[in-house]
Protein backbone atom coordinates (compact mmCIF):
# COMPACT_ATOMS: atom_id res chain seq x y z
CA UNK A 1 0.00 0.00 0.00
CA UNK A 2 1.80 3.52 -1.07
CA UNK A 3 0.29 6.76 0.14
CA UNK A 4 0.23 9.76 -1.75
CA UNK A 5 -0.83 13.52 -0.52
CA UNK A 6 -4.64 14.55 -1.40
CA UNK A 7 -6.43 17.85 -1.44
CA UNK A 8 -8.37 15.86 1.75
CA UNK A 9 -5.50 15.43 3.93
CA UNK A 10 -4.55 19.18 3.17
CA UNK A 11 -8.22 20.51 4.17
CA UNK A 12 -8.29 18.51 7.53
CA UNK A 13 -4.97 19.34 8.61
CA UNK A 14 -6.37 22.69 8.58
CA UNK A 15 -8.78 22.02 11.04
CA UNK A 16 -8.02 23.30 14.52
CA UNK A 17 -11.16 24.03 16.61
CA UNK A 18 -12.20 21.86 19.45
CA UNK A 19 -14.38 20.05 17.36
CA UNK A 20 -13.91 19.09 13.79
CA UNK A 21 -16.65 17.27 11.53
CA UNK A 22 -15.84 15.67 8.41
CA UNK A 23 -18.72 15.54 6.32
CA UNK A 24 -18.21 13.35 3.16
CA UNK A 25 -19.13 11.20 0.30
CA UNK A 26 -17.98 8.10 -0.28
CA UNK A 27 -14.01 7.47 -1.40
CA UNK A 28 -13.84 11.23 0.19
CA UNK A 29 -10.69 9.64 2.42
CA UNK A 30 -12.31 10.62 5.73
CA UNK A 31 -11.35 8.04 8.01
CA UNK A 32 -8.35 7.30 5.78
CA UNK A 33 -6.61 10.40 6.34
CA UNK A 34 -8.06 10.65 10.16
CA UNK A 35 -6.28 8.23 10.95
CA UNK A 36 -2.72 8.74 10.04
CA UNK A 37 -3.32 12.34 11.76
CA UNK A 38 -3.99 10.91 15.63
CA UNK A 39 -1.15 8.34 14.72
CA UNK A 40 1.12 11.30 13.96
CA UNK A 41 0.30 12.72 17.06
CA UNK A 42 0.41 9.90 19.29
CA UNK A 43 4.06 9.15 17.95
CA UNK A 44 5.13 12.94 18.67
CA UNK A 45 4.00 13.23 22.09
CA UNK A 46 4.05 10.74 24.62
CA UNK A 47 1.32 9.52 27.30
CA UNK A 48 -1.37 10.47 24.54
CA UNK A 49 -4.92 9.16 25.04
CA UNK A 50 -6.59 8.79 21.65
CA UNK A 51 -10.38 6.80 21.63
CA UNK A 52 -12.03 5.66 18.21
CA UNK A 53 -15.20 5.04 18.50
CA UNK A 54 -17.90 3.81 16.29
CA UNK A 55 -21.47 2.12 16.79
CA UNK A 56 -20.49 -1.46 17.10
CA UNK A 57 -17.33 -3.24 17.56
CA UNK A 58 -17.85 -5.54 14.57
CA UNK A 59 -18.11 -2.39 12.60
CA UNK A 60 -14.90 -0.84 14.40
CA UNK A 61 -13.38 -4.35 13.40
CA UNK A 62 -14.15 -4.09 9.47
CA UNK A 63 -13.20 -0.47 9.50
CA UNK A 64 -11.15 1.77 11.67
CA UNK A 65 -9.18 -0.96 13.37
CA UNK A 66 -8.46 -2.77 10.28
CA UNK A 67 -7.55 0.65 8.66
CA UNK A 68 -5.68 1.40 11.35
CA UNK A 69 -3.21 -1.63 11.15
CA UNK A 70 -2.93 -1.32 7.39
CA UNK A 71 -1.67 2.28 7.98
CA UNK A 72 0.79 1.69 10.56
CA UNK A 73 2.10 -1.63 8.96
CA UNK A 74 2.35 0.47 5.46
CA UNK A 75 4.44 2.93 7.28
CA UNK A 76 6.89 0.82 8.98
CA UNK A 77 5.24 1.37 12.43
CA UNK A 78 3.30 -1.49 13.49
CA UNK A 79 4.54 -3.76 16.49
CA UNK A 80 1.96 -6.92 17.18
CA UNK A 81 3.34 -7.06 20.48
CA UNK A 82 1.76 -3.33 21.09
CA UNK A 83 -2.11 -4.40 20.04
CA UNK A 84 -3.78 -5.88 23.02
CA UNK A 85 -6.98 -7.32 21.20
CA UNK A 86 -8.60 -8.31 24.44
CA UNK A 87 -9.06 -4.41 25.14
CA UNK A 88 -8.53 -3.47 21.12
CA UNK A 89 -5.65 -1.26 22.60
CA UNK A 90 -2.06 0.11 20.46
CA UNK A 91 0.51 0.80 23.00
CA UNK A 92 3.48 2.92 21.20
CA UNK A 93 6.83 3.26 22.49
CA UNK A 94 6.14 6.45 24.17
CA UNK A 95 3.16 5.36 26.19
CA UNK A 96 0.75 6.68 24.03
CA UNK A 97 -1.84 4.75 22.57
CA UNK A 98 -5.06 4.29 20.60
CA UNK A 99 -7.72 2.97 22.11
CA UNK A 100 -11.59 1.30 19.76
CA UNK A 101 -14.25 0.75 21.47
CA UNK A 102 -18.28 0.86 20.57
CA UNK A 103 -20.93 3.46 21.55
CA UNK A 104 -23.08 0.78 22.76
CA UNK A 105 -21.48 -0.15 25.81
CA UNK A 106 -22.57 2.62 28.33
CA UNK A 107 -19.91 1.78 30.80
CA UNK A 108 -17.10 2.92 28.13
CA UNK A 109 -18.65 6.04 27.30
CA UNK A 110 -18.72 7.10 31.06
CA UNK A 111 -15.38 5.71 31.70
CA UNK A 112 -11.74 6.91 31.48
CA UNK A 113 -11.35 10.33 30.19
CA UNK A 114 -9.33 11.00 27.25
CA UNK A 115 -6.97 13.49 25.08
CA UNK A 116 -8.37 13.16 21.73
CA UNK A 117 -11.64 11.44 20.19
CA UNK A 118 -12.46 9.90 16.86
CA UNK A 119 -16.24 9.11 16.11
CA UNK A 120 -16.40 7.33 13.10
CA UNK A 121 -20.00 7.52 11.08
CA UNK A 122 -21.27 9.59 13.90
CA UNK A 123 -24.52 9.51 12.28
CA UNK A 124 -25.28 6.16 13.54
CA UNK A 125 -24.52 6.33 17.03
CA UNK A 126 -26.75 9.05 19.75
CA UNK A 127 -26.83 12.33 20.66
CA UNK A 128 -26.25 10.84 24.24
CA UNK A 129 -23.28 8.92 23.28
CA UNK A 130 -21.57 11.91 21.61
CA UNK A 131 -22.23 13.93 24.89
CA UNK A 132 -20.62 11.39 27.14
CA UNK A 133 -17.91 11.11 25.13
CA UNK A 134 -17.22 15.15 24.40
CA UNK A 135 -17.54 15.75 27.98
CA UNK A 136 -13.91 13.72 28.73
CA UNK A 137 -11.93 14.47 26.05
CA UNK A 138 -9.69 17.04 27.01
CA UNK A 139 -8.25 18.62 23.92
CA UNK A 140 -10.20 18.08 20.46
CA UNK A 141 -12.75 15.42 18.40
CA UNK A 142 -12.64 14.32 15.06
CA UNK A 143 -15.95 13.58 13.96
CA UNK A 144 -16.91 11.93 10.48
CA UNK A 145 -19.97 10.65 8.47
CA UNK A 146 -22.03 10.36 5.36
CA UNK A 147 -24.55 12.92 5.23
CA UNK A 148 -27.54 10.82 4.77
CA UNK A 149 -29.89 12.35 6.64
CA UNK A 150 -29.78 15.03 9.36
CA UNK A 151 -28.79 14.36 12.58
CA UNK A 152 -27.28 15.63 15.72
CA UNK A 153 -24.34 16.84 14.22
CA UNK A 154 -26.21 19.52 12.31
CA UNK A 155 -28.45 20.21 14.65
CA UNK A 156 -26.07 20.36 17.83
CA UNK A 157 -22.27 21.31 16.31
CA UNK A 158 -22.74 22.91 12.78
CA UNK A 159 -22.09 26.81 13.54
CA UNK A 160 -21.03 26.65 16.85
CA UNK A 161 -18.10 28.96 17.79
CA UNK A 162 -15.77 26.25 19.09
CA UNK A 163 -16.89 23.43 15.45
CA UNK A 164 -14.56 23.76 12.15
CA UNK A 165 -16.71 21.66 9.47
CA UNK A 166 -15.21 20.52 6.16
CA UNK A 167 -17.39 19.01 3.01
CA UNK A 168 -15.53 16.57 1.20
CA UNK A 169 -15.65 14.24 -2.02
CA UNK A 170 -13.89 11.84 -3.68
CA UNK A 171 -12.37 14.63 -5.72
CA UNK A 172 -10.60 15.28 -3.00
CA UNK A 173 -8.99 11.91 -2.57
CA UNK A 174 -6.38 11.78 -5.59
CA UNK A 175 -6.05 8.20 -4.54
CA UNK A 176 -9.20 7.69 -5.14
CA UNK A 177 -8.94 4.24 -8.04
CA UNK A 178 -10.18 4.48 -11.61
CA UNK A 179 -12.73 1.91 -11.27
CA UNK A 180 -14.59 4.05 -8.43
CA UNK A 181 -14.43 6.92 -10.20
CA UNK A 182 -16.10 5.54 -13.40
CA UNK A 183 -18.98 4.08 -11.15
CA UNK A 184 -19.42 7.74 -9.34
CA UNK A 185 -19.67 9.08 -13.00
CA UNK A 186 -21.91 6.64 -13.79
CA UNK A 187 -23.91 7.13 -11.00
CA UNK A 188 -24.13 11.07 -11.80
CA UNK A 189 -25.43 10.19 -15.51
CA UNK A 190 -28.41 8.26 -13.55
CA UNK A 191 -29.18 11.59 -11.26
CA UNK A 192 -30.35 13.19 -14.77
CA UNK A 193 -33.38 10.80 -14.72
CA UNK A 194 -34.25 9.53 -11.11
CA UNK A 195 -34.68 10.77 -8.04
CA UNK A 196 -33.37 8.30 -6.46
CA UNK A 197 -29.85 8.79 -7.68
CA UNK A 198 -30.38 12.32 -7.69
CA UNK A 199 -30.19 11.91 -3.50
CA UNK A 200 -28.21 9.39 -3.40
CA UNK A 201 -25.25 11.42 -5.54
CA UNK A 202 -25.77 14.62 -3.49
CA UNK A 203 -24.66 12.22 -0.21
CA UNK A 204 -22.45 10.24 -1.62
CA UNK A 205 -20.95 11.54 -4.16
CA UNK A 206 -21.23 15.41 -3.74
CA UNK A 207 -21.08 15.40 0.38
CA UNK A 208 -24.60 16.94 0.78
CA UNK A 209 -26.82 16.46 3.37
CA UNK A 210 -29.74 13.92 1.76
CA UNK A 211 -33.29 13.59 2.23
CA UNK A 212 -32.99 9.45 2.82
CA UNK A 213 -36.71 9.51 1.32
CA UNK A 214 -38.46 6.39 0.69
CA UNK A 215 -36.56 4.02 2.75
CA UNK A 216 -37.99 0.65 3.35
CA UNK A 217 -36.77 -0.82 6.24
CA UNK A 218 -37.11 1.77 8.86
CA UNK A 219 -34.66 1.49 11.65
CA UNK A 220 -36.66 0.90 14.98
CA UNK A 221 -39.57 0.31 13.26
CA UNK A 222 -39.15 -2.62 11.09
CA UNK A 223 -36.07 -3.85 12.40
CA UNK A 224 -33.63 -3.33 15.55
CA UNK A 225 -29.78 -4.20 15.59
CA UNK A 226 -28.86 -7.29 18.45
CA UNK A 227 -25.52 -7.85 19.94
CA UNK A 228 -26.03 -11.32 18.91
CA UNK A 229 -28.11 -14.41 18.19
CA UNK A 230 -29.76 -15.74 21.68
CA UNK A 231 -29.07 -19.10 22.62
CA UNK A 232 -32.58 -19.73 22.83
CA UNK A 233 -33.12 -19.14 19.10
CA UNK A 234 -33.76 -21.45 16.81
CA UNK A 235 -31.88 -22.21 13.50
CA UNK A 236 -34.08 -22.46 10.64
CA UNK A 237 -32.01 -22.39 7.72
CA UNK A 238 -30.04 -19.23 5.18
CA UNK A 239 -30.28 -17.58 2.45
CA UNK A 240 -27.87 -17.03 -0.41
CA UNK A 241 -27.63 -14.62 -2.96
CA UNK A 242 -24.92 -15.21 -5.82
CA UNK A 243 -22.47 -12.79 -7.02
CA UNK A 244 -18.88 -13.06 -8.19
CA UNK A 245 -16.78 -9.54 -9.98
CA UNK A 246 -18.77 -6.59 -9.04
CA UNK A 247 -21.65 -7.92 -6.73
CA UNK A 248 -20.85 -10.00 -3.48
CA UNK A 249 -22.11 -13.33 -2.92
CA UNK A 250 -24.53 -12.86 0.67
CA UNK A 251 -24.99 -15.93 2.91
CA UNK A 252 -27.42 -14.95 5.87
CA UNK A 253 -28.54 -17.53 8.75
CA UNK A 254 -31.86 -16.87 9.75
CA UNK A 255 -32.96 -17.57 13.39
CA UNK A 256 -36.36 -17.48 14.55
CA UNK A 257 -37.26 -16.35 18.62
CA UNK A 258 -41.22 -17.06 19.44
CA UNK A 259 -42.48 -15.52 16.27
CA UNK A 260 -39.79 -13.08 14.93
CA UNK A 261 -36.94 -13.36 13.15
CA UNK A 262 -33.70 -12.95 13.59
CA UNK A 263 -30.83 -12.62 10.19
CA UNK A 264 -26.88 -12.97 10.66
CA UNK A 265 -24.92 -12.39 8.36
CA UNK A 266 -22.77 -15.30 7.51
CA UNK A 267 -20.21 -14.13 4.30
CA UNK A 268 -20.24 -11.13 2.03
CA UNK A 269 -17.69 -10.98 -0.42
CA UNK A 270 -16.72 -10.68 -3.82
CA UNK A 271 -14.96 -13.61 -6.18
CA UNK A 272 -16.01 -15.91 -4.37
CA UNK A 273 -16.07 -19.58 -6.53
CA UNK A 274 -19.05 -22.16 -5.86
CA UNK A 275 -16.05 -24.54 -4.16
CA UNK A 276 -15.51 -21.38 -2.05
CA UNK A 277 -19.26 -21.08 -1.22
CA UNK A 278 -19.36 -24.58 0.23
CA UNK A 279 -16.32 -24.46 2.05
CA UNK A 280 -17.83 -21.76 3.65
CA UNK A 281 -20.99 -23.08 4.26
CA UNK A 282 -19.07 -26.31 5.82
CA UNK A 283 -17.11 -24.00 7.72
CA UNK A 284 -20.39 -22.61 9.37
CA UNK A 285 -21.94 -26.01 9.82
CA UNK A 286 -24.67 -24.89 7.16
CA UNK A 287 -24.19 -27.14 4.31
CA UNK A 288 -26.71 -29.91 6.00
CA UNK A 289 -29.34 -26.89 7.06
CA UNK A 290 -31.80 -25.88 5.12
CA UNK A 291 -30.89 -23.16 2.61
CA UNK A 292 -32.82 -21.18 -0.34
CA UNK A 293 -30.85 -19.72 -2.82
CA UNK A 294 -31.29 -17.35 -6.03
CA UNK A 295 -33.05 -19.65 -8.83
CA UNK A 296 -31.25 -17.84 -11.50
CA UNK A 297 -27.91 -19.23 -10.52
CA UNK A 298 -29.11 -23.20 -11.32
CA UNK A 299 -25.51 -24.67 -12.13
CA UNK A 300 -24.49 -22.70 -8.85
CA UNK A 301 -27.48 -24.60 -7.20
CA UNK A 302 -26.70 -28.10 -8.48
CA UNK A 303 -22.69 -27.55 -7.33
CA UNK A 304 -23.82 -27.00 -4.06
CA UNK A 305 -26.47 -29.98 -4.25
CA UNK A 306 -23.52 -31.76 -5.41
CA UNK A 307 -21.40 -31.07 -2.71
CA UNK A 308 -23.75 -32.51 -0.01
CA UNK A 309 -25.40 -28.91 0.77
CA UNK A 310 -28.78 -29.49 1.48
CA UNK A 311 -30.26 -26.38 -0.94
CA UNK A 312 -33.00 -25.25 -3.51
CA UNK A 313 -33.66 -22.49 -6.09
CA UNK A 314 -36.09 -20.06 -4.73
CA UNK A 315 -39.80 -20.04 -6.21
CA UNK A 316 -40.00 -16.42 -8.01
CA UNK A 317 -43.00 -14.78 -9.23
CA UNK A 318 -43.58 -11.37 -11.35
CA UNK A 319 -44.16 -9.97 -8.22
CA UNK A 320 -42.02 -11.57 -5.98
CA UNK A 321 -39.78 -8.79 -4.90
CA UNK A 322 -42.48 -6.94 -3.23
CA UNK A 323 -44.09 -10.22 -1.90
CA UNK A 324 -40.58 -11.10 -0.09
CA UNK A 325 -39.99 -7.74 1.41
CA UNK A 326 -44.10 -7.43 2.78
CA UNK A 327 -43.12 -10.71 4.35
CA UNK A 328 -40.40 -9.18 6.05
CA UNK A 329 -41.74 -6.05 6.86
CA UNK A 330 -45.08 -7.76 8.67
CA UNK A 331 -43.21 -7.51 12.08
CA UNK A 332 -40.03 -6.09 13.10
CA UNK A 333 -37.47 -8.69 12.74
CA UNK A 334 -33.39 -8.37 14.24
CA UNK A 335 -30.00 -8.12 12.79
CA UNK A 336 -27.26 -9.06 14.56
CA UNK A 337 -24.08 -6.40 15.05
CA UNK A 338 -21.93 -8.71 12.87
CA UNK A 339 -24.09 -8.06 10.06
CA UNK A 340 -22.75 -4.99 8.90
CA UNK A 341 -23.33 -5.09 5.32
CA UNK A 342 -27.09 -6.52 5.76
CA UNK A 343 -27.54 -3.28 8.47
CA UNK A 344 -26.24 -0.47 5.76
CA UNK A 345 -28.33 -1.99 2.84
CA UNK A 346 -31.22 -1.72 5.45
CA UNK A 347 -30.18 1.39 6.12
CA UNK A 348 -30.49 2.30 2.75
CA UNK A 349 -32.81 0.47 0.63
CA UNK A 350 -35.80 2.90 -0.62
CA UNK A 351 -38.78 2.74 -2.97
CA UNK A 352 -38.59 4.51 -6.24
CA UNK A 353 -39.65 7.95 -6.43
CA UNK A 354 -40.97 9.41 -9.50
CA UNK A 355 -39.79 13.29 -11.11
CA UNK A 356 -43.04 14.78 -9.21
CA UNK A 357 -41.56 13.21 -5.52
CA UNK A 358 -44.03 10.63 -5.28
CA UNK A 359 -43.21 7.22 -3.74
CA UNK A 360 -43.88 4.14 -5.30
CA UNK A 361 -44.39 0.93 -3.92
CA UNK A 362 -41.31 -0.88 -5.76
CA UNK A 363 -37.88 -0.91 -4.79
CA UNK A 364 -35.39 1.42 -6.34
CA UNK A 365 -33.18 -0.28 -9.05
CA UNK A 366 -29.59 -0.84 -9.10
CA UNK A 367 -29.17 -0.09 -5.58
CA UNK A 368 -27.26 -2.69 -2.76
CA UNK A 369 -29.47 -5.51 -2.11
CA UNK A 370 -27.21 -8.71 -1.75
CA UNK A 371 -27.88 -9.55 1.66
CA UNK A 372 -31.40 -7.99 1.77
CA UNK A 373 -31.94 -10.56 -1.16
CA UNK A 374 -30.34 -13.45 1.00
CA UNK A 375 -32.47 -12.61 4.04
CA UNK A 376 -35.81 -12.41 1.76
CA UNK A 377 -35.13 -15.77 -0.15
CA UNK A 378 -35.45 -17.78 2.99
CA UNK A 379 -38.07 -16.01 4.48
CA UNK A 380 -40.39 -16.30 0.94
CA UNK A 381 -39.73 -19.96 1.51
CA UNK A 382 -40.30 -20.50 5.00
CA UNK A 383 -43.63 -18.69 4.61
CA UNK A 384 -45.23 -21.23 2.07
CA UNK A 385 -46.66 -24.03 3.38
CA UNK A 386 -44.99 -26.77 1.26
CA UNK A 387 -41.38 -25.48 1.73
CA UNK A 388 -40.69 -28.75 4.21
CA UNK A 389 -42.24 -30.73 1.43
CA UNK A 390 -40.08 -29.89 -1.14
CA UNK A 391 -37.34 -32.34 -1.72
CA UNK A 392 -33.54 -31.47 -1.04
CA UNK A 393 -30.87 -33.71 -2.23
Amino acid sequence: MSFIKTTAQGKIVKLKKRVRVVQGGTSASKTFTILPLLISYALSKPNVSISVVSETFPHLRKGAIRDFKNIMVSTGNWNGKNYLSSTATYTFSNGSYVEFFSADHPDRLRGARRDILFVNEANNIKFEAWQQLIIRTRLFAYVDFNPSHEFWAHTELEGEPDTDWLTLTYKDNEATPKEVVKELERAEKKAEKSEYWRNWVDVYVYGKLGSRSGVIFKEHQSWNRISTVPKNARLLGYGLDFGYTNDPTSCIAVYKLDSEYIFDEVFYNTLLTNEDIVNRLKRNNLDKIKGWADSAEPKSIDYLKAAGCRVGGVTKGADSIRFGLALMGESLFYVTDESTNLIKELREYSYKITKEGKTINEPEKSQRDHAIDAARYFVMMDSKRNASELVFV
